[in-house]
């Protein structure tokens, strides 16, 4: 395992097959990008002095975008919901216990939910930091130079990562842009579509069947 300013994957049994699993359902984009998640979440956690289980973290960021595969999507769920479905039940299948996996599937479920997971167990939080950094790079300067490269080098991004990572989400979502209603994923809809018209939530209170 690569080891990143002290922080590595565990070597178990769990992780071994985690990742066995990602690198075969997932894209290699979407296995790099997922395995930087880790890393920079990790080192948040250090960073932030968190107290967390580094095999659930992997697990969170592992699965966090396995809801973008055509075999983990359903037609009517967040894709978000997809991919923590799709924890739980590997988890679930090895024995994990069953409030770890909810930790994970709040993990998974919430992460592209600003505002909330900050304040919620260190391994929810931390998916999102990794998340947040390595997609929208948020807290970059958070991190020093040596730590960035070295991350990057063991999981590095395509030269384009920019604009392919929003175009595996659209790709994960397109056939299901009802779910993106009151959340970040409508933008890549609209970015793609430009026709594209969201759902308003103001709309569906003054539309609703209640007088007044």
């Amino acid at each position: 395992m690569t080891a990143i300013s002290g922080i590595e994957i565990p070597d178990s049994l769990l992780c071994r097959d985690i990742t066995a699993f990602i690198r075969d359902t997932e894209t290699p984009l979407l296995f790099h990008h997922s395995s930087r998640v880790f890393y920079f979440g990790a080192l948040a956690g250090r960073r932030r002095g968190l107290n967390f289980d580094p095999e659930l973290l992997y697990a969170g960021a592992m699965f966090h975008d396995v809801g973008l595969m055509p075999a983990h999507s359903s037609a009517t769920e967040r894709f978000e919901v997809d991919g923590a479905n799709a924890a739980r039940d590997f988890l679930a299948s090895r024995g994990i216990a069953p409030a770890d996996i909810d930790l994970v599937w709040a993990a998974i479920a919430l992460h592209t939910t600003p505002g909330i997971p900050e304040h919620m167990h260190p391994v929810v939080a931390l998916v999102t930091a990794g998340v947040e950094m390595d997609v929208l790079g948020l807290t970059y300067h958070r991190y020093g130079d040596a730590e960035r490269e070295a991350v990057v080098g063991a999981h590095p991004r395509t030269p384009h990562f920019k604009e392919d990572i929003i175009q595996a989400f659209y790709e994960g979502i397109r056939h299901k842009p009802q779910t993106t209603f009151g959340n970040v994923k409508a933008d890549v809809i609209a970015d793609k579509e430009p026709h594209f018209e969201r759902g308003n939530f103001c709309s569906v209170i003054r539309c609703s069947h209640w007088h007044g």
